[in-house]
């Protein structure tokens, strides 16, 4: 298997963390990794309202960790296809108290899903230990919150906006344009200071039916660093399938990130740690000829 890694200028939880020679910090893995999503918000296409409480997110956060999530992702603020955007101080305010919860429990990585570099700084300064951008880093301010934090980010490829992105997305070759961008994104970031990258094709952000199945066969191809992988629940699978109901789409959403595993990717965005931490036991003891 794949050895993939992050690094960090500072100490980040968890006896899997080791010193590099150079001062850094950096957490290594072998195969995928489960990101666990936490939507604290009302409004999420699949969870919405589910852990709007910070109770509620923080025990659904630490559930997430006790299924084997290596990340939590914390979401703040929606962007579903046709979402508007929010008022950043509303999207701080669902963030930090989890992730302030999350930082004192110790020995969990915490991601902070958002396009904005305020809430990026407010939650790096509340405990968060990684970035996960779906605009692409397209703000040169979020660059700079980032490499000024000595973080990683995660640079996800989307067309368009939340609100408009799934009206025409048109593509020449999907999986080298959206290659081209995350690679260019991600050496300008490297540049800038921002200790380590992962980069997210974006499934479902700008993307047709078509372009998602070419994308999830199209891993391999995406570049040189570790790839973030997130189907979860989404509406390509829904449409393949016939299933409208997202909580319903799990056995999609497991056989899409399986794909994307075969394909080399490094880690895989999920609502559902468990069963995904179930199949890859299976696929990891069977590539290993058995125990």
């Amino acid at each position: 298997m794949t050895t993939h890694e992050l690094r960090w200028r500072f100490p980040v939880p968890g006896s899997f963390a080791d010193e590099s020679h150079d001062g850094q910090w950096i957490v290594r893995w072998e195969g995928v990794a489960l990101m666990g999503i936490l939507n604290v918000t009302p409004d999420s296409f699949s969870d919405g309202g589910d852990f709007a409480a910070v109770t509620d997110a923080i025990r659904h956060a630490r559930q997430l960790v006790f299924e084997g999530a290596l990340v939590v992702d914390v979401g703040g603020e929606s962007t579903r296809p046709g979402a508007a955007a929010i008022d950043t101080a509303v999207e701080i305010s669902r963030v930090v108290p989890v992730i302030e919860a999350l930082h004192d429990d110790g020995d969990v990585l915490i991601s902070v899903d958002t396009r904005h570099a305020a809430v990026a700084e407010a939650a790096l300064k509340a405990g968060a230990h990684i970035v996960n951008d779906i605009s692409g880093l397209r703000d040169q301010r979020m660059i700079d919150v980032c490499a000024h934090a000595g973080v990683p980010v995660a640079i996800m490829h989307m067309q368009g906006d939340p609100d408009t992105m799934q009206l025409n997305p048109t593509y020449g070759d999907v999986v080298t344009e959206v290659a081209e961008y995350l690679d260019a994104a991600a050496e300008r970031a490297l540049r800038a200071g921002v200790p380590s990258v992962m980069i997210d094709p974006g499934l479902g952000f700008g993307k047709t039916v078509d372009h998602n199945l070419k994308l999830l066969r199209g891993v391999k191809n995406l570049g040189q660093f570790p790839v973030l992988v997130g189907a979860s629940r989404k509406r390509f699978i829904g449409t393949l399938t016939n299933t409208p109901e997202p909580k319903d789409r799990l056995p999609g959403t497991i056989a899409a990130h399986l794909i994307a595993s075969q394909n080399g990717a490094a880690m895989v965005r999920v609502h559902d740690v468990a069963a995904h931490r179930q199949a890859f036991v299976i696929i990891e003891s069977a590539e290993n000829g058995g125990r």
